[in-house]
Order: C-alpha cells, then structure tokens, then sequence
C-alpha cells in the first residue's frame, strides 16, 4: 500500500487541527473574535480530525472503509468551503449573512439582563472583515484550504477504495 495511503487520516486530522488551532489562536491569542458564519466554518475541521483519525486507523483493517471516511472527510471539506464561500459573499455585499450575523446572544430574562448581556459580549457582524492578507479575508483563505483539502481527501479516498478492488 502506498505511503500516502496508509497515512492520509492522519495528515487530515494533523492538517484540521492545523488549521483549527490557527482560528483559535488568532481568537484567545490575537484578539480576534469570531463571527457566527466564523464559528460555523471550524465545525467541518472537528469532524475532519475525528474523520482522519478513524480512516489512519480503519486502514490497517480495511482500506474500504478507510476510503469511505477519506470521502466522507471530503465531503465535511466541502462543506466548510461552502460555509466560507457563503461568508465571503457576506463580507463582499454580494448577499445578505444569517439573521444571526451580528446579532447578540439568546433572550434576556429582564432589561437589567439584557444591559448585562450587551455589556459583556462584543457584537461581531459577518460582513465585516476582521483580518485580511493581500486583499483576502480568513474566510477567503478558509475557502482555498477547504477545497485544496477536499481534493487531497477525495483523491486518496479514490486511490484507496481502488486498492480494496
């Protein structure tokens, strides 16, 4: 069995974890709080680590069921991709974000908790962008590792389920 084979799980979930722990850097570390459409694109990565980690263990025992998580690790790619293509749009103006986006947090008991909760939680709106490097938001870089990702995912996905044949 090829090398990237046998260790493609494991270099999905390192490379989630990579990326996952990058966004929470920037966030505890940086400063930077996340948006709601921010947030949703880090739970794709959460299932890619534990989807990574059981196909670099799957694929010891069957290289089929190994190809199936590699997919469904894809598959979770292509979704984060599709969040932060979403979110990109937002931050363009190119269409409107969630009726979450920039909106504070769940209802309040009473105005005295209502002034607790505006005082305590800083509102971060979707369309604005927080941080960008050559003119291309985290959301935009999000996009290209998802989908470079995605690739890498369903192309040993397809190496493997080919080898059980």
């Amino acid at each position: 069995m090829p090398m990237m084979t046998r260790y493609a799980g494991y270099l999905i979930a390192l490379a989630s974890a990579l990326v996952l722990g990058a966004a929470l850097l920037s966030q505890y570390v940086g400063g930077l709080q996340p948006c709601v459409l921010c947030v949703y694109q880090r739970w794709p990565y959460v299932a890619t680590i534990l989807l990574g980690l059981a196909a670099g263990w799957a694929v010891r025992r069957s290289r089929g069921a190994a190809g199936g998580l590699l997919a469904l690790a894809g598959l979770a790619f292509l979704i984060g991709g599709g969040i932060a293509a979403f979110h990109v749009g937002v931050e363009q103006g190119w269409w409107q974000g969630t009726s979450s986006c920039g909106a504070m947090g769940g209802a309040a008991a009473s105005l005295a908790d209502l002034k607790a909760q505006v005082l305590a939680a800083p509102v971060v709106r979707c369309d604005d962008v927080a941080w960008s490097l050559l003119g291309i938001s985290m959301a935009g870089y999000n996009f290209l590792v998802s989908l470079a990702l995605a690739g890498f995912a369903i192309a040993t996905a397809r190496r493997s389920l080919k080898e059980e044949s």
